[in-house]
């Protein structure tokens, strides 16, 4: 997922460069939302996991 952020930011780079605006604007619309996809899900993997590992009395 971060890897289709990224690059949807180095098309958003590469089409701001040549002065295509829409489309530009476009991908890193669409790169800002995958980022914070990707965002929430490391939160969720990161609590499940430790409360996964307190549960079985672990400390994380």
């Amino acid at each position: 997922m971060l890897g289709w952020a990224i690059t949807f930011f180095l098309i958003a780079i590469v089409a701001a460069l040549f002065g295509f605006g829409g489309i530009a604007a476009g991908a890193a619309s669409i790169a800002k939302i995958l980022f914070f996809i990707f965002l929430v899900l490391f939160i969720v993997s990161l609590v499940v996991h430790g409360t996964r590992s307190a549960s079985r009395g672990k400390i994380p």
